[in-house]
């Protein structure tokens, strides 16, 4: 019998759980590839809605729970502090479940630190939704950033797979 990949999923919040949700669903019942979801940031926070209820609501087994978030405050030094903590506490689940890959979408600072912590345990990254544009926003630095430290690229328009391109990413993993 051949062993199932093993692939950590992560989600940190509402907006891109609801973009992952059908694929959850869709690896969830795969005979190649052994799922394990990590929740993080506002999915865990009082203060941000507690949103691991719809994730409960679609009955997909949480394999783990990382709390990083001050849950009253969303300043710089909070943020910095829920980074460092990310980056800690994605580098110890790596250790212990030694996935195969690790599946991203975004461009939030809690996927940010999980990516850095998968960058540094020589994991591979697949990331959902890279080259897009977030005029003004800091989303831009971190998404291009998540990008450049991923191998697999799925983009959501040819425009935004053209960009991932141009940031010197290989063609035969950007689709």
């Amino acid at each position: 019998m051949k062993l199932k990949k093993k692939i950590i999923i992560i989600t940190s919040s509402r907006a891109e759980y609801g973009l992952l949700r059908l694929l959850l669903k869709k690896i969830s019942l795969s005979k190649k590839l052994k799922y394990h979801l990590s929740i993080t940031g506002t999915h865990l926070s009082k203060f941000h809605g507690n949103t691991i209820r719809e994730i409960l609501k679609d009955k997909l087994k949480i394999s783990s729970k990382l709390k990083t978030l001050d849950n009253k405050r969303d300043d710089n030094i909070s943020i910095s502090k829920s980074f460092s903590m990310g980056v800690e506490k994605y580098s110890k689940l790596y250790k212990k479940v030694k996935p195969q890959l690790i599946l991203v979408l975004g461009d939030k600072y809690e996927i940010f630190s999980s990516v850095v912590a998968a960058s540094l345990s020589r994991i591979p990254i697949a990331h959902i939704h890279g080259g897009e544009e977030t005029i003004g926003a800091i989303d831009n630095a971190i998404r291009h950033s998540i990008t450049k430290m991923s191998h697999i690229h799925f983009t959501s328009t040819f425009k935004h797979r053209k960009r991932v391109i141009q940031m010197g990413e290989n063609p035969k993993f950007t689709f």
